[in-house]
Parts: C-alpha cells; sequence; structure tokens
C-alpha cells in the first residue's frame, strides 16, 4: 500500500517539476528582446502552478486506475509493461509540446493551440520557413527531452518487491483511492467555485510574455481544441466583395465634426457596467432615471450580446459580438484587440478594474491584463466573510463603498480610468432588501439603490467636477414576455453624469454598447481609428444610425425603418417590425460574415 502512494505521489510531483522546468526553458529559449530578471521567473513559477497542478492531474489518472486493480490483482509484469508503455507516450506528448511551444512562439507571438494542426496538413509550407538545420536541432531536442521526462517516470515506477496484506487492508486502500477520485475531479477543475481552470488564471503582468511563460502549453493546447471546433463560425452568405460592399459605409472610424458633450477633454473616467441592467428594468431604478435627466442619456442603445463576458469586450473594446462565441475565451485574440484602457494609457492615464466575483471567470483576467488594465481588484481582495455576501461573491453595496473610497483616494494629480463591474441583479438574486415581493424586480431595486447611494455621495467631494461616469449594462435578460425576439429586450440605458458632463442631453439615434469606445475617444481628442467595430455616435460620419444584437444563434437589426429578429438555424423571422426586413437580414448577416472574418484573422500572421 505505501509503496503505491507514495509511486502516486511522486508521479504527480514529477509531472509538476518537468512543467515548472519547462518554463523555465521557454523563457530562455523566447528571451530574445525580451528582458526579464530572476525575480521574474520566480513570479511565472509561482503564478502558473495553479495551472501546472490541475493539469498533472490528468497523468495522474491511470496510474490511479492500475493502483486500485493491483490491490486485488498484484500481476507486476503487466502492470510494469502498461506504465512503460504509459509513460512513454506521456514522455512523448509533453517534449512535442515543449519544444512545439517554445519553438513556434517566436513566430507567432502566442501559445501552444490547436491551431498549429492545420499545417500537418501541408507540412512543407510551414517547413519553408525555416531552414533544414534548424528542424533537426529541435528533432534531437525532442528525442533528449523525451528521453529525460522518460526516464524520470520510469526511475519512481514502484519496486518490484511483493507486498502482502489482509483483506481489511484492501478494502481501506481502494477506499482511499476511491475517496481521492472527487478530489481529482476537483483539482482538475480548479476548485468548486464558479470559474473553472482556464488559462486566463495565471495572468498577473502587463507584460503579455510573462503571461504567456505562466501558462502551461498542455493545458493551452488541449483548451483550445473547443475554441478550435466550435467557438469562430465560418459565416459565409456572400461572396467577399459583396459583403464587403454591405458593410463599407456602416461602420466610418473616423470623426468629423463631433458634438461635445464635456467641460474638459481630461476627466476622471468611471465605467460602470451594471450585471443584466436593461431599460425593461427601468421602473425599478429611479435613481437611474433620474440620472438619464440630469445627465447625457443615449436613448436608443441597445446591447450587442446575452453574456456578461461578451458584453465586456464589446463594451471596452468596441469588438461586436458573436452567436456561439465568446473572444474573451480566446486570448490568443484578446491579446490583439483594442481598448478603452489601452488609448487612454498613452494619453497618460492609470487604468484600474473593479469586480466584486471571481475575475478568472471566463479569462476576465487574461482579456482585462492584455488590453491595458494595469491593477485589478476583486473578489480575492475582501474578507472571507465579505466574499461570502453574495452567490457570485462580493455584493454591490461593499463593492461600490470600494469605488467611492478609490476615486477619493487617487492623487489629484493623475488622471484615472476606472472599470467597475455589479454582480447582485444576476441569479439567484441574494441581496438584502426586500422592496419588492418578486426576486428578480427586488434585485435592480437594490443596485439602483447602490447607484443612488454612490452618486449621492460623490456629488459632495471635489472629486465630482472633473468627473464623467458611465452607467451601461453589460446585456440585458429575459424577463417576462421580453424575449430575444422582442424589440425592447436589448434596449439599454447609456448614462453619461458627473461634474465634467457639459449640461443635459438626450441622443436618439439608434447605436449599440460598442459606439461607447469611438464616442468616448472622440470627446478626449484621442483617435479610435483601431477600433474598427465602433463608431462616434456624436460625428457627422455617422449616417446610418443602427443597431446590431447577436443571441444564441440568431441575431437581431434596428434601425429607422423598425425592427427585425433572425433565426440562423430556422433561416427564419422571429419577429418583423420593419417595412425592410429582408434589406435588415441581408445587413445583419453581412455584419456576421465581416465580423467572424475579421475574428478568424485577428492575430494570425501571414
Amino acid at each position: 500500500m505505501k509503496q503505491r502512494i507514495a509511486f502516486l505521489l511522486r508521479t504527480y510531483l514529477w509531472t509538476v517539476f518537468v512543467f515548472c522546468a519547462a518554463k523555465i526553458v521557454f523563457m530562455a529559449c523566447c528571451h530574445t528582446g525580451r528582458d526579464f530578471t530572476p525575480a521574474n521567473v520566480a513570479d511565472v513559477l509561482w503564478h502558473g502552478l495553479s495551472l501546472d497542478l490541475s493539469t498533472a492531474l490528468y497523468i495522474l489518472i491511470l496510474p490511479l486506475l492500475l493502483a486500485m486493480i493491483c490491490v486485488w490483482w498484484n500481476h507486476r509484469k503487466v502492470t510494469s509493461n502498461i506504465l512503460h508503455v504509459y509513460f512513454f507516450i506521456i514522455s512523448v506528448a509533453l517534449s512535442l509540446a515543449f519544444v512545439a511551444d517554445s519553438s513556434l512562439y517566436p513566430f507567432w507571438g502566442f501559445k501552444l493551440d490547436a491551431s498549429c494542426l492545420q499545417y500537418l496538413a501541408s507540412p512543407s509550407e510551414a517547413a519553408a520557413s525555416v531552414s533544414v538545420g534548424y528542424i533537426m536541432i529541435r528533432v534531437v531536442i525532442f528525442i533528449a527531452v523525451t528521453a529525460i521526462i522518460f526516464y524520470g517516470y520510469t526511475f519512481l515506477k514502484p519496486s518490484a518487491s511483493r507486498e502482502t496484506a489482509n483483506v481489511t487492508t484492501k478494502i481501506s486502500e481502494t477506499l482511499c483511492y476511491i475517496i481521492s477520485i472527487p478530489l481529482i475531479v476537483i483539482g482538475i477543475r480548479g476548485g468548486m467555485g464558479e470559474s473553472a481552470t482556464n488559462i486566463g488564471q495565471v495572468y498577473y503582468s502587463q507584460n503579455q510574455f510573462l503571461n504567456h511563460s505562466a501558462v502551461n502549453p498542455v493545458f493551452s493546447f488541449l483548451a483550445s481544441f473547443e475554441k478550435t471546433a466550435h467557438d469562430i463560425v465560418d459565416y459565409h452568405f456572400f461572396d467577399d466583395e459583396e459583403c464587403n460592399e454591405l458593410v463599407e459605409e456602416l461602420y466610418p472610424i473616423s470623426s468629423t465634426d463631433t458634438d461635445s458633450l464635456l467641460t474638459t477633454s481630461r476627466p476622471n473616467i468611471v465605467i460602470v457596467l451594471m450585471e443584466s441592467a436593461g431599460e425593461i428594468m427601468g421602473e425599478y431604478m429611479p435613481h437611474l432615471q433620474q440620472l438619464k435627466h440630469d445627465g447625457v442619456y443615449f436613448s436608443n442603445c441597445f446591447g450587442n450580446t446575452y453574456r456578461t463576458d461578451r458584453g465586456t469586450v464589446c463594451t471596452y473594446s468596441g469588438y461586436p459580438s458573436f452567436p456561439t462565441s465568446s473572444v474573451m475565451k480566446m486570448p490568443q485574440k484578446t491579446s490583439h484587440l483594442p481598448s478603452i484602457a489601452s488609448s487612454v494609457q498613452q494619453a497618460g492615464y492609470r487604468t484600474y478594474y473593479l469586480y466584486g466575483g471571481d475575475i478568472n471567470f471566463t479569462n476576465m483576467r487574461s482579456y482585462l491584463i492584455t488590453t491595458g488594465w494595469e491593477k485589478l481588484t476583486w473578489k480575492a481582495d475582501y474578507t472571507r466573510q465579505e466574499q461570502n455576501t453574495a452567490k457570485w461573491g462580493v455584493r454591490d453595496d461593499i463593492t461600490f463603498n470600494t469605488l467611492y473610497r478609490q476615486i477619493i483616494e487617487m492623487p489629484q494629480d493623475e488622471h484615472f480610468l476606472i472599470g467597475f463591474s455589479t454582480l447582485s441583479s444576476h441569479e439567484p438574486w441574494d441581496v438584502p432588501l426586500a422592496q419588492y415581493q418578486e426576486e428578480i424586480p427586488n434585485a435592480f431595486y437594490y443596485l439602483d439603490t447602490c447607484i443612488g447611494d454612490f452618486i449621492g455621495k460623490l456629488k459632495n467631494t471635489p472629486q465630482w467636477d472633473n468627473l464623467l461616469i458611465i452607467f451601461l449594462p453589460d446585456h440585458s435578460l429575459n424577463y417576462g414576455e421580453y424575449s430575444q425576439s422582442h424589440p425592447l429586450r436589448n434596449k439599454i440605458p447609456l448614462v453619461w453624469t458627473g461634474g465634467a458632463v457639459k449640461s443635459p442631453r438626450v441622443i436618439t439615434a439608434p447605436c449599440n454598447q460598442t459606439d461607447l469606445a469611438a464616442t468616448l475617444l472622440a470627446q478626449l481628442h484621442l483617435p479610435h481609428d483601431t477600433f474598427r467595430w465602433s463608431r462616434d455616435v456624436l460625428s457627422d460620419s455617422y449616417t446610418y444610425p443602427f443597431a446590431i444584437h447577436t443571441f444564441n444563434n440568431g441575431f437581431s437589426l434596428t434601425d429607422s425603418t423598425g425592427f427585425m429578429a433572425y433565426d440562423l438555424d430556422a433561416q427564419r423571422f422571429l419577429t418583423v417590425e420593419s417595412t425592410q426586413p429582408q434589406r435588415l437580414e441581408r445587413l445583419g448577416k453581412a455584419i456576421l460574415q465581416a465580423t467572424s472574418n475579421d475574428l478568424k484573422a485577428l492575430g494570425t500572421t501571414k
């Protein structure tokens, strides 16, 4: 019994050691043009350890099953042969992953993923980029690394001595193994929290090379299979020329004669993403309604999507949403996105993000760090008691107080951007008040109360005069009759308030949350030409106001002719409240085709 358990432990620790050693070798091989210190190496190993520990458990599964069998049927020769073959396969796979990762990274700039498999269909094209000597050196290294890893595993195998044990001991050992199975599953998943193990959990630095170094290449490769197979759908409704003609005038990237909304071009900025707070919940949010009258209200703004991870990317990167794809879950893509944060950084702003939930969920950490958010405050930064105040993490009144403190404690000579995602207005709607009997309206009333208290306190501070606060939801929600086919389902409040707002205004032109990026940057007199799919709503170049929304394999589109919702699975209209539904259908399909092509091309090298 002791030998088998010791063998499993040694196997696991050797696998983790191999992963850590591979990180150091990766940094040494890919260091050209990327300076780092010994302290950086230690940070990479520490931050990447959670992913290494989780991935190593996959390799432990077969040895654990064999150990269980050997309790009752200890045929040493058969077991030894099985382990010999298994460890050889594992050694080859690990060596191949490490060598491929360190060899391809200087060319690709992102971690090993399943996209490398496309080159197997045309290996001559892949080999054309490197010399024969380059390939031969890698082959030799691959063989050497395989031998080292394999020797380590075989050296750890249990000795040939025969153990004797009574039935009681065998039953006890078997129960230990059975109990360990759910623990291994939990370890592979990364715990029992809302978020499962993902690449973004190891991101910690503004230096992307350090983040990439912390990522386990084996996990990166395996995790990419689902995205490669399902996430980027190839929408092809028109030939490329016709598609380009249809979308050519829809997304102007320049601003002309932009109307000014602000008293200054350098306000301090706070963007509050209100969880699920569509216009359909407006009657339960009186404080937000008052802010519409006191500030600038975009009265015909529509959310691009139906999920938080997607709406976050739409808001901060001005990047479109997709029916079945989550861009946030594609770190090799998000690292190439523009963002409001990185744009204002170049103008001297410091950037901060606040979220009371698990910031590793859906690769959120990865997205935020790679798009310019310098300091992240999240669930782990609160006390254990505060972390348990809501199902999703720290409830909104606590995080709004954190946001208030962050604002008033900022150095006066520092320009800042703070992003903030609320979370309490989400299932299971667990909030600490009971204004309404129905839980959903009650949750939004609670959120609104937090907003009212927050704004009320800020108005009495000197920071208010130079402050621009932008409220908008990440998405709306299904509530009552408001399904995805309803014209008002995805209408969202976009409100600008604060002392930096010149005067109350109502902007009536249809627009999307993706348009916030270009519209805001134009107000700051900053370029926004890299935001290909974001429009300055206040510019004379915005000649065709419309809004598009995508949901699970469908889309809707709104313009001056009305509203249309379309089901891509059934290839039919869900709702027609437009005088020109066929034209809207064609525009929506052209946008899906053009934007999905853009997503596929994002971050690729020719």
